[in-house]
């Protein structure tokens, strides 16, 4: 069981290593291969954030990030979004679906960090339940610490695996047991993992774009953001 460490998290930001570009490309590779079929209809994308207090060094980066989504979205196809986080004492909370990014915005705004123990358990839980309601197409969570039975969360994992619901999993910080299972998790749900480095805000953009993109519009909209990242995962599609 792997916890938090406040020794691990300092004000400073992360250095860049070569595993950070090397997560990139392995992260774009794994959703290339998760294009949605055309006319599958408006996507559904669930933010799940840790809130607590180990997380509020980088906070305002999580803020900005992923405002960058929405501009990876199609014009001509809304995709909802649904803002869950938890963080105190038990606190876990979820917004409204919303088609609008400054109404998500405005509720990433009012939200700080508390102290806590993490409840990754819950969040599981949670996509399951709204999965089964409406189809999820991806599942964004960002994290630094893990205080639950990995056992256990592996097996919800396991169970959005089988409904075809893929988690995409950054991990902040460098603790290798955190790293182990978001890995696990992402392998389970057939999603992917990347590192969410401070140092490398560009780089996370991009990948939170590429999430967004596949969620809300597939391929064909991959193909006219026309970016680097973009190109590369199309090449990654159109290789397969």
């Amino acid at each position: 069981m792997a916890s938090k460490d406040p020794a691990n998290t300092p004000n400073k930001p992360l250095q860049q290593s070569a595993n950070v570009s090397a997560d990139v490309a392995a992260f774009v590779q794994k959703v290339g291969t998760l294009a949605r079929p055309a006319g599958a209809g408006q996507g559904r994308l669930l933010f799940a954030l840790d809130a607590t207090m180990s997380r509020q060094p980088t906070w305002d980066l999580a803020q900005s990030l992923q405002a960058e989504m929405f501009k990876a979205l199609p014009k001509d196809r809304g995709l909802q979004v649904q803002l869950l986080y938890f963080r105190g004492f038990g606190e876990c909370r979820a917004s409204k679906w919303v088609i609008d990014a400054q109404a998500l915005a405005r509720l990433m705004s009012r939200i700080d960090c508390r102290g806590g123990n993490t409840q990754i358990g819950k969040v599981f839980a949670h996509a399951r339940a709204e999965h089964t309601k409406g189809k999820i197409n991806a599942v964004v969570f960002v994290g630094d610490a893990i205080e639950e039975n990995v056992d256990e969360l592996a097996q919800k994992a396991g169970e959005l695996g089988l409904l075809n619901c893929p988690m995409f999993l950054f991990q902040e910080g460098h603790d290798s047991r955190v790293e182990a299972a978001f890995r696990e998790f992402a392998r389970l749900t057939k999603g992917a993992y990347a590192r969410f480095d401070a140092s490398a805000p560009q780089e996370l953009a991009a990948l939170l774009k590429a999430v967004a993109a596949y969620a809300g519009g597939g391929r064909e909209h991959l193909r006219l953001q026309g970016t680097k990242h973009a190109r590369a995962l199309l090449a990654q599609i159109e290789g397969r």
